[in-house]
């Protein structure tokens, strides 16, 4: 090759930020820029694509799958990289209609990554992966999504926008203006024919997962390092969920839950109620932003079982909100739309926050919510191996701890699995592990 043309094939590479699909290792991360083979993904893609494990992949700005009414299937290999391109703000969406099949492997994750050099990543490098479905919403018939993401909404509960397995999406979360930044993972209005199981967010700037509506289910869940809330809901979910874990680095942080059904409208239907079994939340009491565990308000319901709460800054649960009471309490009975059982708390600087309860006139509190209305929750060292690690964590209960007894059963619908144990990993099968990160940047 002539000199001539040695100095164009330079000059395109540093144009188009050639960037490498690094290894797909255990527990390792994508190097950033080093390779050629390069394929930039813009705009709106309407015929069906693949992307395979061979090639390098770049989001170029928002890059928007199918038109909002045909089909159009993006299928990602095992072991592909995608990079989201920081200058950009490069981002996925999956419009409605339309589906992503990202079917990877514990050995070949399909990785979500920042283009900038291992070791000068962070959160907000790039945007994030929003998949908007058809399923029904509390806020009107559709909704429009926060960044430009598109709409989202419908009346098709049993909405399929895909296959998530095995997928990990770090150093996401670009502000797109002030308090206005993009989620690890935005489920908008997303139905329940959509598979999710085996999903990392890691190092997001906004929030880690969060349903907007809809009536996914969500399965092995892990979020790690987010600066806002880890797993977060809104606006009607009304989906089910076991095996999640987060964990809070207190440099940058707010929930572990943050849950509302409506803010403009607490009483708003379909209310969110989903089901959860077998979560971990642990927080950083060491850092300065670490905040609270459960924060339950705007009216939402849940039933929350085999939950371990530990490590927050503040406390591990606080209830707002008279509507989220009513919940819980008809005035006589237990409602059952609000029920935080067989779960363990420890080493949070506050059990619970009291207070508005006091304000909206209600015959108990949050303690008693926790102590009384809920009797089978205890406040023990759950016994985890290694929790608090932000290197090599380990979330497995330890033989004979106090997460090894007591689990309640779980509901027997087809989802949820049987356990012997609280909290989010089994002490026999660490599924959080050899695909997943810790990488800091």
């Amino acid at each position: 090759m002539s000199k001539q043309w040695m100095l164009l094939l330079t000059a395109a590479m540093l144009l188009f930020g050639v960037i490498g699909c690094g290894s797909d290792d255990d527990n390792s991360s994508p190097t950033g820029p080093n390779d050629s083979n390069i394929t930039i993904l813009t705009g709106t893609i309407t015929d069906d694509l693949t992307l395979t494990a061979d090639k390098t992949y770049l989001l170029r700005g928002g890059v928007f799958i199918g038109n909002d009414v045909d089909q159009t299937l993006l299928t990602i290999e095992p072991g592909t990289v995608i990079y989201g391109e920081s200058a950009t703000m490069g981002m996925l969406v999956i419009r409605r209609g339309s589906k992503i099949m990202a079917e990877g492997t514990k050995e070949h994750p399909i990785i979500f990554t920042s283009d900038k050099e291992a070791g000068q990543r962070g959160r907000g490098n790039w945007g994030g992966l929003i998949i908007n479905g058809r399923a029904p919403l509390n806020t009107g018939d559709e909704a429009f999504g926060e960044g430009g993401t598109g709409f989202y909404g419908g009346t098709v509960a049993n909405d399929n926008s895909g296959i998530l397995k095995y997928v990990r999406v770090e150093f996401a979360g670009q502000e797109i203006s002030p308090d206005n930044e993009l989620n690890g993972i935005a489920f908008q209005g997303v139905g329940s024919g959509t598979t999710v199981d085996y999903v990392q967010v890691h190092m997001n700037k906004d929030d880690g997962i969060e349903f907007f509506g809809g009536t996914v289910n969500a399965k092995h869940c892990l979020v790690t390092g987010c600066a806002d809330d880890q797993f977060d809901w809104t606006d009607g979910w009304q989906g089910m969920g076991q095996f999640w874990v987060c964990q809070q680095y207190g440099d940058d942080a707010d929930q572990g839950i943050e849950a509302d059904n409506n803010a403009e409208d607490n009483t708003a239907l379909p209310r969110s109620n989903p089901m959860i079994y077998n979560i971990t939340l642990i927080g950083d009491k060491d850092g300065a932003e670490s905040d609270i565990g459960m924060l339950l308000r705007e009216g939402t319901g849940a039933v929350i079982r085999n939950a371990i709460v530990m490590n927050f800054g503040d406390c591990a649960i606080d209830i707002d909100h008279e509507e989220t009471f009513n919940n819980a309490w008809n005035g006589s009975n237990l409602n059952g739309n609000l029920v935080v059982d067989n779960s363990i708390f420890y080493n949070n600087e506050e059990i619970w926050q009291s207070g508005e309860e006091d304000e909206v006139g209600f015959p108990f509190t949050t303690q008693s919510f926790i102590e009384t209305l809920n009797s089978h929750n205890r406040f023990a060292n759950p016994g985890l191996v290694n929790p608090l690690s932000k290197t090599a964590p380990d979330f497995r209960p330890a033989g004979g701890s106090a997460a090894t007894i007591e689990a309640t059963n779980t509901p027997d619908n087809g989802f949820f699995e049987a356990v012997s144990f609280i909290g989010g990993v089994d002490p026999n099968n660490d599924w959080t592990t050899d695909w997943t990160t810790s990488v800091s940047n």
